[in-house]
């Protein structure tokens, strides 16, 4: 094991995310072994993982068990976590992890950063600009309130992980983001959830593009940065990034630093996003989250030379010093299977025609990297193809009783 490096687990390796630390960290020589849901999750492909594993039961207790066992076979190790659902399910088994060096936020850190309305008060203070939101606190209240806003409206949770069970229970679905374009819909939307006796964030809708900031923290300290610009979300209104494109330090830099401002005052260590809307016709940028783990466009970073799995590994695993060297800006990273959706939708559209020589022209443009495709790693874009295909051939006419086999 070259420079005594110790192996990595990285539980959560179905997604891009997963597969990005995979590689980051495999490419440098670190054992990594992979926890993964499904046998089709797409870091089981990689070249990189040392070695794959289907998660154990359903439960927290069967993972902190192959987790447990998994220690006694390969001994200390650090623990990378994908989703806040599971860092907060190994939270509260930490005393159960011991021989892990856990590279994930403290309970008490996570709180504060899945409670939207706590962290809005908090980046208020160090004066970052939070677009006006409203937390109904009944039908009445809303429907005295709704007549106050802007419309459009952004509705999303404020702890989407606290209310999906009693919403579940009241047989309710979570939408992570939904958009009212007046009063009429929005009092329409959130009358079923009367029936749970929850609602929604309602905030004003920001124009611009989605700006997002990545730090590093340690001790108070930021040791990276890196930016970005979404060019392209699924869905078009507004959701995950589908073409992204890496910034220079030097633009938003007043942004940058009230950002670190805000994970300071949050007391935040590890890595974080820092998720504005940014207006460039005011100039003004919109507070939307703070992410606290690792984020959707995670591939961008690494592509571009900004090794956040390494460098956390480094620095919080292996308490190793790291320096802000050098990335590259302006390269573009696509999510094809969305970003096509995404063109799907807006074909009909006014300058769906641009649309679509866009999506063509990033073929081959040379500053054009992809979340799953990636030449030294082949297997898992042909895994996620595969199973494209046969997802497509199930559900074509009179093919759903016949399986196929690739």
């Amino acid at each position: 094991m070259p420079d005594n490096l110790l192996p990595a687990v990285v539980l959560g390796i179905d997604t891009p995310i997963g597969l990005a630390i995979i590689r980051d960290l495999g490419r440098r020589g670190v054992p990594v072994y992979g926890i993964a849901r499904s046998a089709e999750a797409l870091g089981l492909r990689s070249r990189y993982l040392k070695r794959g594993l289907l998660r154990a039961g359903d439960g927290t207790a069967g993972v902190v068990a192959q987790l447990r066992q998994l220690y006694e076979e390969i001994g200390e190790a650090c623990l990378f976590a994908i989703s806040e659902t599971d860092i907060n399910a190994l939270n509260a088994e930490r005393a159960h992890l011991q021989g892990y060096r856990l590279l994930f936020a403290s309970a008490e850190a996570m709180a504060l950063v899945l409670d939207k309305t706590a962290t809005y008060a908090v980046a208020e203070r160090v004066g970052i600009h939070v677009p006006r939101t409203l937390q109904p606190a009944s039908l009445e209240h809303a429907t005295a309130e709704v007549g106050k806003l802007r419309y459009p409206v952004v509705l999303k949770w404020a702890d989407p992980n606290g209310v999906a069970p009693p919403l579940k229970q009241a047989g309710l679905l979570l939408d992570k983001v939904h958009y009212c374009a007046d009063a009429a819909a929005l009092l329409a939307y959130l009358r079923p959830y009367q029936a749970a006796g929850l609602y929604p964030l309602v905030q004003e809708y920001c124009a611009g593009y989605g700006l997002g900031q990545f730090i590093l923290m340690r001790d108070g300290q930021p040791h990276y940065l890196f930016q970005h610009r979404r060019l392209h979300e699924w869905p078009p209104e507004g959701g995950v990034s589908t073409v992204c494109q890496s910034l220079p330090l030097s633009q938003h830099m007043e942004q940058m630093r009230r950002s670190v401002a805000l994970l300071r005052a949050l007391r935040w260590e590890g890595v974080a996003m820092v998720e504005y809307r940014h207006d460039p016709v005011t100039g003004q940028s919109a507070l939307m989250e703070v992410n606290g783990r690792f984020w959707g466009s995670l591939p961008l970073a690494c592509h571009a030379g900004a090794a956040f799995p390494w460098l956390l590994y480094q620095l919080h695993g292996l308490h190793r010093p790291v320096w802000q060297t050098p990335y590259r800006a302006g390269l573009r990273c696509r999510f094809m299977l969305p970003e096509t959706r995404r063109l799907l939708r807006v074909l009909g559209r006014r300058g769906g025609a641009a649309e679509f020589a866009s999506y063509l022209i990033d073929f081959a443009r040379p500053g054009t990297r992809y979340y799953v495709h990636d030449w030294r790693d082949p297997g898992p874009l042909w895994a996620d193809v595969t199973q494209m295909l046969w997802r497509a051939l199930h559900n074509l006419p009179g093919m759903r009783r016949h399986r196929i086999d690739f």
